[in-house]
Formats: structure tokens, sequence, C-alpha cells
């Protein structure tokens, strides 16, 4: 639910920022992975329970037979992986689009995501991060996302998603649902009672306009923030400084710019 809107406005406004605050989520159901995307059957599933997970935060690269990756952390968890195959009559972007609106359902924070050949050589994925040699495929034709959750006790979940293309045409989504030890640091990821999500940037040319487009995918994820219970949406307005113009300056020209038309934001 949106309890307040806090506005900052300056007379030649480039752009909008809207950050959410939420609180934490309810423990309820965040111990099980997300549900399955429907257009998909289950291969295989494994228990895992390890000291040292290997969980990447960057893309992943190879050398010399040993795993790089700019932010990566080896995490003791306790959770299960799961294969499935994706039906032919749907796709790895369904299926992703699917496990993505899971997770910021459950309010989830992105922490890392990648596609094709951004996320380095699907060999390294398949073979050394996942231990799945069936997850084999296209460079081009994969994606990653990693996101934590945490609830109300401070237990703390990792899902980690990936999809591929094989050779073979068949594609397939690699599932990790792992909840992480406490003490355990979590790169990117700060549980606390109140979470900060987002921000979403809105850039626009022109005037002074309280019209503006978003895209799908920010609107949606908006909605979905902002309607947990005790939910804040700060929409900040801001310009650059004019030249040679100093902040005090640029506060003055603010405060005599009159705000928005029509006095206010809906």
């Amino acid at each position: 639910m949106i309890d307040r809107v806090f506005l900052t406005t300056f007379k030649l406004v480039t752009a909008l920022v809207l950050i959410i605050i939420t609180p934490v989520a309810m423990a309820t159901g965040l111990d099980e992975p997300p549900a399955a995307f429907p257009q998909s059957s289950l291969d295989s599933s494994q228990a895992i329970q390890s000291s040292g997970h290997l969980v990447l935060f960057s893309p992943v690269r190879e050398i010399r037979g040993e795993i790089r990756s700019e932010v990566m952390a080896r995490l003791p968890v306790t959770g299960q992986g799961q294969l499935f195959e994706i039906s032919r009559d749907s796709s790895r972007a369904a299926a992703r689009e699917h496990y993505l609106r899971a997770v910021q359902t459950r309010g989830g924070q992105l922490l890392y995501e990648c596609s094709g050949m951004a996320c380095g050589r699907s060999n390294v994925w398949a073979n050394q991060i996942f231990q799945q040699p069936g997850l084999l495929g296209r460079d081009n034709s994969q994606d990653y996302f990693v996101s934590a959750v945490a609830d109300e006790e401070g237990r703390r979940w990792l899902t980690l998603i990936y999809t591929v293309t094989r050779g073979n045409l068949r594609e397939y989504v690699w599932v990790e649902h792992l909840e992480v030890d406490a003490g355990a640091e979590i790169p990117g990821f700060q549980s606390v009672a109140a979470r900060i999500m987002g921000p979403i940037v809105v850039p626009w040319q022109g005037g002074v306009t309280y019209r503006f487009d978003l895209s799908t995918t920010d609107r949606r994820g908006l909605v979905e923030w902002a309607s947990d219970e005790g939910s804040e949406v700060v929409l900040a307005a801001f310009s650059a400084l004019g030249a040679d113009e100093t902040l005090d300056e640029a506060t003055d020209r603010a405060g005599q710019g009159g705000g928005f038309p029509g006095g206010g934001v809906e």
C-alpha cells in the first residue's frame, strides 16, 4: 500500500527517480522454491547442503581451469536444485519472466542478471558452477539472475535461475533455492527492517510535465513493490546545474519555479 509520496522539484526537470521503501517479506512460503513454470516438466531434483556453495553475482570466466568472477561468494546454504525442461510450445523468455515475477511478488531483491554472451561461457555455468552437464548450451542463448529475500525474523534465501538453449534446440531452466546461514554476507543484499528498492529512473526532454511514460516492466515492478502494506514511494525530480551555477542558486531557482503544473503529482 502506498502511504506517502515525497516530492522534490527543480524548475527544469530532466528526470524522475522513483524509490520504494518496503518492509521485509513475511515468512510464509519463503522456504519453498518458486512455483514451477507451468509449461515445463521436472527432469531432476537434488538436495543442496554446503558450507561453501558457489554463487556468482557477475559474469564468469575460466582461466587455466580456475573460475574467475568479479563478485562471487562461497556461502553456507541449505536448499535444493531443480532442472526443468521447457515445453516446445513455450520459451526460455517466458520461463524467465515467470520466475522473475515470482521472486518480485515475494519481495525479492534482484542482485544480478545477465543474458547471452555477457554471462560468460555456457560450459562453465553447466559444468563448473551448477555441475549439471545437461545445461551445456549456446553461449548466446542463456540467461541468469540471482535474487535474495529476507523475512521478519532475519532468515534469508537466495533464488538462482539459469535458462539455456541446447544444441538440439531443447530449452531448460535450472532453479536453485537456498537458505543462507545466519552471519554469512550476501554481496549487495541488506536484510534490514525496511529495504530500499529501485530506483526507477524516468528521463524526459522538454518542459516540466506531470505526464510521462513508464515501460511495462518498470510499471509492473513499481505496482508490485508498492502493494506491500507499509510501503512508501519516494518521487524525486531533478535537473543538472546550469553553467557556473551553485547548488544554492539552483535551490533558489527551484523554489521560484512553482513545482509541477496542476500543483501536485497524482
